[in-house]
């Protein structure tokens, strides 16, 4: 409970900032990352550091999880984090909440063996909640956390992407 008011709290003066100076909430991030070996990498974004990897027998190392566990993971994660921020707001007590993210896709896209996309063909994502809130407010609060959700945006809708290609030839 200790925490929700925190979260509430921080999340009100967070709104009144950008009620005020809306600036503020426009940004820029950069990630960057390069392959250590073979097909491990290494993403560095500030003081963080994520090693991804495939499996030995596509030809990886398994250093670390594939960049779909991390895509996956940034899709539950930042559902699970707006509905605590959501709940907090709205007075909503969340004893528990788990965010479970099942993809579906063909790998043949990627090995140029199938027609699909090299995307998922379909996302779901459960939610389970434990509270002592009324059920129509602990939905409500979900419903908020889905329609302000930066990576449910993402994987909702197209993005531009645009690439830059630097080559040095040695």
């Amino acid at each position: 409970m200790k925490q929700q008011e925190e979260i509430k709290s921080k999340f009100i003066r967070t709104q009144k900032a950008l009620i005020l100076k809306p600036s503020m909430g426009i940004g820029v991030k950069v990630s960057k990352t390069r392959i250590i070996s073979g097909l491990s990498c290494e993403s560095r974004e500030g003081d963080y550091v994520l090693k991804t990897d495939m499996p030995s027998q596509v030809g990886g190392n398994e250093t670390g999880p594939t960049a779909g566990v991390l895509g996956r993971a940034a899709l539950g994660s930042c559902l699970a984090i707006g509905y605590m921020m959501w709940a907090s707001r709205l007075d909503v007590i969340i004893d528990s909440l788990e965010v479970h993210i099942v993809t579906k896709f063909d790998d043949g896209a990627l090995f140029d063996t199938s027609d699909s996309p090299p995307g998922y063909t379909e996302i779901k994502y459960h939610v389970k909640v434990v509270s002592p809130s009324r059920k129509e407010d602990v939905e409500n609060a979900i419903n908020e956390g889905d329609k302000h959700s930066p990576y449910l945006d993402v994987f909702s809708r197209a993005q531009n992407c645009v690439r830059e290609l630097e080559i040095k030839t040695t």
